[in-house]
C-alpha cells in the first residue's frame, strides 16, 4: 500500500513537471504531423507510381538516410548548443521547408514530396539529442524511467492511431492538406517548446575543444569498449535486417493477403498494441533480467514474428506475427538503451549514440535501397527469411555478453578513453 501511494505520488509529481508537460505536448503534435506525413506520402507515391517497389523504398531512404549521415554530428552539437533554442529552431525550419514543398507540389512536380520527409528527418537529428539532454537536466533521477516509459507509451499509442489518422487524412482531403497539416504540427510543436524552462548558460570551459576533437574522442571511446563494439556489430546486423523488409510491409497486404494497400494500417495497429503490452511487461521485468539477455530474447522472438508474418496468407495470422514483433520491441529498445548507459560515461552518451545509430541506420538504408530491386528476384517470403537470419547473426555477435552481470555504475568523464567492459 505504501509502495502504491509512493508510486502514485511520483507519477503525479512527474505530470506536474513543467518540462514533462511541454515535451509531451510537443511530442504529441510532432507525432500527428509525422504519421500524417508517413502514410499520406506512402499512399500518394504508390498511387502516382502504380505501386512501384523502388519508389516506395526511396521514401524510406529519404526518412532514414539523414539519421545515418547527421546523427553523430547532431549528437556532438547537442552538447555545444542551447538545447531549447535548438529544438525550437529545428521545428520552425521544418515547418518552413514543408510549406516550401507544398508550394512546389502545387505549382511544379509531385516528386517534391520526398523532400518533405528528407528535410524534417535531417533537422530531427539535431533536435532529438537536445531533447534527451533536456530530459536528463529537468527530470529527477527517480522519475527518469517513468518519464521515458510515458514518452515511449505515447509513441506506441500512435503506432495504432497514426496509420489510421494518416490514411483518413489522405483519403478524405488529399496530399496537399496532409502536407499542410504536417507544417502546422511543426509550428505548434515549436510553440509548445517555448513553455520549456529557459536554457542554462553554457559552461564556457566545455567549448575549449573543437568539434573535430570531440568527434575523435567519441570514436576512441567506443573502440576502447568491447561491449560497445559488440553492440555496434549487433546494430549493423539488425539494421541490415530491418532495412531489407521495412519498405516491403505494404506488399504483405497487397500480395500475400490480396487486400487493398490501405489495410496496412491494421498491421501497424497490431504492432502498436503489442508494443503497449510489451512496454508494460518490460517495465515489470526490466530489473530482473540482464539487459543483454533481454535484447537477445527480443531479437530471437522478433525473428520468429517475421517468419510468421511473411509466410501467412490469412489476415489473423499476419496480425499475430505483427503483434509478436511489437510485443518484444520494447525489450529490444530497453536492452539497447540500458547497455549503452551502463557502459558509457555521462559526457559521452550523446556521441556514443551518435556513433552506434549511424551503424544501424547506415546498414538499414543500404538494404532499403536494395530491397525494391531484390524483391522480384528473391521473393517477398525469401527476403523476410534473410532478415530473420540476420537477426540471428546479431544475437550471435552479442553472445559473449550473455553470461556477464552488468551493474549500473557509470563513471564521470576522466578523458577520451572508456572503461574496458
Amino acid at each position: 500500500m505504501i509502495m502504491s501511494t509512493t508510486s502514485q505520488t511520483s507519477f503525479s509529481g512527474l505530470l506536474r513537471n513543467r518540462f514533462v508537460q511541454a515535451i509531451l505536448l510537443s511530442g504529441l503534435l510532432l507525432q500527428i504531423g509525422i504519421w500524417v506525413r508517413n502514410y499520406a506520402i506512402l499512399l500518394f507515391v504508390m498511387e502516382m507510381t502504380n505501386e512501384d517497389p523502388f519508389a516506395v523504398s526511396m521514401i524510406y531512404v529519404a526518412e532514414f538516410a539523414p539519421i545515418f549521415i547527421f546523427s553523430f554530428i547532431g549528437g556532438t552539437f547537442a552538447d555545444r548548443w542551447r538545447p531549447k533554442r535548438t529544438m525550437i529552431w529545428c521545428d520552425l525550419l521544418s515547418a518552413v521547408s514543408v510549406f516550401a514543398v507544398l508550394a512546389t507540389l502545387i505549382f511544379a512536380t509531385w516528386h517534391a514530396v520526398f523532400f518533405a520527409t528528407l528535410i524534417s528527418a535531417i533537422l530531427s537529428q539535431f533536435s532529438q539529442p537536445s531533447g534527451m539532454k533536456l530530459f536528463k537536466m529537468h527530470v529527477p533521477g527517480e522519475q527518469m524511467q517513468m518519464g521515458m516509459s510515458l514518452y515511449q507509451t505515447m509513441f506506441a499509442i500512435f503506432m495504432i492511431l497514426g496509420p489510421v489518422l494518416g490514411t483518413f487524412v489522405y483519403q478524405s482531403y488529399g496530399i496537399d492538406v496532409a502536407i499542410f497539416i504536417m507544417g502546422i504540427s511543426f509550428l505548434l510543436s515549436a510553440a509548445a517548446l517555448t513553455l520549456l524552462p529557459a536554457d542554462q548558460k553554457e559552461d564556457k570551459g566545455k567549448q575549449a575543444s573543437s568539434v573535430r576533437e570531440e568527434m575523435a574522442q567519441g570514436f576512441r571511446y567506443v573502440l576502447n569498449s568491447r561491449t560497445l563494439t559488440l553492440l555496434g556489430g549487433c546494430f549493423m546486423s539488425a539494421g541490415l535486417a530491418i532495412g531489407l523488409i521495412q519498405p516491403l510491409a505494404v506488399f504483405l497486404v497487397t500480395e500475400r493477403l490480396a487486400l487493398d494497400k490501405e489495410n496496412l494500417q491494421w498491421l501497424m495497429a497490431a504492432s502498436g498494441i503489442g508494443m503497449i503490452l510489451g512496454g508494460a511487461l518490460a517495465m515489470v521485468y526490466a530489473r530482473k533480467i540482464a539487459p543483454q539477455r533481454m535484447l537477445a530474447f527480443g531479437m530471437i522472438v522478433s525473428a520468429a514474428g517475421m517468419l510468421i508474418t511473411s509466410n501467412s496468407t490469412v489476415l489473423w495470422l499476419t496480425l499475430a506475427g505483427q503483434f509478436i514483433s511489437g510485443l518484444v520491441l520494447p525489450a529490444i529498445q530497453i536492452g539497447i538503451s540500458t547497455l549503452i548507459l551502463q557502459n558509457t560515461e555521462s559526457s559521452f552518451v550523446g556521441r556514443v549514440n551518435g556513433i552506434l545509430n549511424p551503424l544501424f541506420m547506415g546498414s538499414m538504408v543500404l538494404t532499403m535501397m536494395m530491397s525494391g530491386s531484390l524483391k522480384p528476384v528473391v521473393s517477398l517470403v525469401g527476403l523476410y527469411g534473410v532478415a530473420a537470419c540476420l537477426f540471428g547473426i546479431g544475437v550471435f555477435i552479442i553472445s559473449p555478453l550473455l553470461n556477464r552481470s552488468f551493474q549500473p555504475s557509470i563513471m564521470e568523464p576522466v578523458g577520451g578513453g572508456a572503461p574496458e567492459s
